[in-house]
């Protein structure tokens, strides 16, 4: 009796362990499907395709504020850009995603300069898009308001009303007249388009900033339409901290695509394969795509400033001219270099690098905070004039060309040096300036040419004013000729694409 009930009671003992490692297993089972659930749910609610990946929402929240200041009573209404047609990548337009991060097609964002509130009016939960396509995204509620760092996410059909209430109060309404930028353009590509469209008599169309503005007006006729650009684009042309960041590292990126496409050129190769040295780099480090067609440009395609059918076949002895930079996190670069297609250059080739670089960087040393630009280039031609005269020239037409070039900046009267560049490869500066400031970017690109022989030089710099005077964010990129031949001495993506395959035939 006694063996008999020590054997029960060992088995209820077992039982209770197994009932607790039972009830263990059975509470994580539970808790491993609350989560599922909840990660499902917060799936469905949290964005994961926002501009937040790139600022947190203060840094939005920031600009809108500074926009309130200057609309005052008023209200700023902008839309965001469609869906793209077939298999493409969504990209937000530039001044919907500065104020707002938010990269929704059709979303619309209303910034009350009065409450110093901001709305943004989003397009409805779509399960075959969010689950099975697309991934998650913003949709109403207010994990998106708090995800987006506005005050509202409100379902898109409601900003019928919100128009509405605008018209009875006789607001004014600030809103965005200049076409919509999306990438690859610059502000007066997309102006130069629409205004050919709708001269066109076989085409007429307008752009959808002009369509919403007639829309507004038909909707809120008690309310003035004030052009909401000039604000924004004030803003735009000084970067901030983390604007600048992201810059660096897009120029970092340029940078790195044209050394791989030094390594890589040969005579006999097509400028099309140096483009797609660049463009590895680009997406290896996350780029959306180019900020600009690839202006790859060998031998006579040299004179072109913006030729870019990359066609060509590379010939011993010419020079290839490089310009080509990523679109990375909505920021723009733009980097040129040059260099031998051969890898070496001839010696009159060195004697027309040389004594364009040594002019090139007369301008750039004169390049300083608070000043204009005709303050900078009457700096800097007493030093050209020093450089040509101590030179050696030993070819006519080169010292024509250094000669023309000193003179455009002597009988210069252009109120920049280069052009800005953000957002937009070309971006916006917010009308004039008058001197350089800290925080603005813009790149240098003067061209040295011989006419008569179709032969350009031409190289860029990424310029970022600074307080002390300024910082060349693409100096690491080769630009002496020594430099230049010892990194196309090195083994480049094509010549490790050939090895493989002749490894495994």
């Amino acid at each position: 009796m006694g063996d008999f009930r020590s054997r029960i009671v060992a088995r209820l003992g077992v039982l209770r362990i197994l009932g607790r490692l039972y009830h263990a297993r059975m509470t994580r089972l539970l808790v491993t499907l609350v989560a599922c659930a909840l990660l499902t749910t917060l799936g469905r609610a949290q964005p994961v395709f926002t501009g937040t990946e790139i600022f947190p929402p203060d840094e939005f929240a920031a600009r809108r504020l500074k926009v309130m200041a200057q609309i005052g009573d008023a209200v700023a209404v902008l839309q965001g850009t469609t869906e793209r047609p077939g298999e493409q990548a969504f990209r937000q337009n530039n001044q919907f995603f500065y104020l707002t991060g938010v990269v929704e097609p059709r979303a619309i964002a209303v910034i009350d300069g009065r409450t110093k509130k901001t709305a943004v009016f989003l397009l409805p939960y779509n399960e075959r898009r969010e689950q099975r396509m697309f991934g998650p995204g913003l949709h109403p509620g207010e994990e998106a308001a708090r995800a987006a760092g506005v005050d509202a996410a409100l379902p898109r059909d409601e900003f019928t009303k919100v128009v509405a209430d605008l018209d009875r109060e006789g607001r004014i309404i600030y809103t965005p007249f200049r076409p919509e930028v999306l990438g690859e353009a610059s502000s007066s590509d997309p102006v130069a388009l629409w205004r050919a469209t709708k001269a066109d008599p076989w085409d007429g169309r307008v752009s959808r900033e002009e369509q919403f503005v007639q829309k507004l007006k038909a909707a809120a006729p008690r309310c003035e339409l004030k052009d909401l650009d000039p604000i924004v684009d004030a803003l735009r042309a000084i970067k901030s901290s983390r604007e600048i960041a992201v810059i660096r590292e897009a120029t970092r990126i340029a940078g790195l695509g044209i050394i791989e496409a030094m390594r890589d050129a040969a005579p006999g190769m097509t400028e099309y394969e140096l483009q797609a040295d660049a463009e590895f780099v680009f997406k290896k480090f996350g780029a959306y795509g180019p900020s600009y067609f690839a202006l790859i440009a060998t031998g006579p395609n040299t004179f072109y400033s913006h030729y870019h059918r990359n066609t060509a076949t590379l010939g011993d002895g010419d020079l290839v001219q490089f310009d080509y930079a990523p679109d990375y996190k909505y920021y723009q670069s733009d980097v040129t270099r040059v260099f031998p297609a051969n890898g070496t250059f001839t010696a009159r080739q060195r004697e027309f690098y040389t004594i364009y670089l040594q002019l090139y960087r007369a301008l750039m040393t004169s390049i300083r905070a608070h000043a204009s630009a005709r303050d900078i280039v009457a700096d800097a031609v007493p030093k050209m004039d020093a450089i040509l005269g101590a030179y050696r020239f030993t070819d006519a037409k080169i010292k024509a060309a250094a000669a023309a070039f000193v003179d455009r900046y002597r009988n210069s009267t252009a109120s920049s040096l280069g052009h800005a560049v953000g957002m937009e490869v070309h971006d916006v500066t917010g009308g004039p300036h008058p001197t350089l400031e800290p925080g603005m970017v813009f790149t240098i690109e003067p061209a040295m040419q011989i006419p008569d022989e179709h032969l350009g030089l031409r190289l860029e710099d990424m310029i970022l004013i600074t307080e002390s005077g300024y910082e060349n964010l693409s100096a690491f990129v080769p630009v002496e000729i020594a430099d230049i031949e010892k990194t196309m001495a090195e083994p480049g993506l094509g010549a490790a694409m050939h090895r493989r395959e002749s490894q495994n035939p």
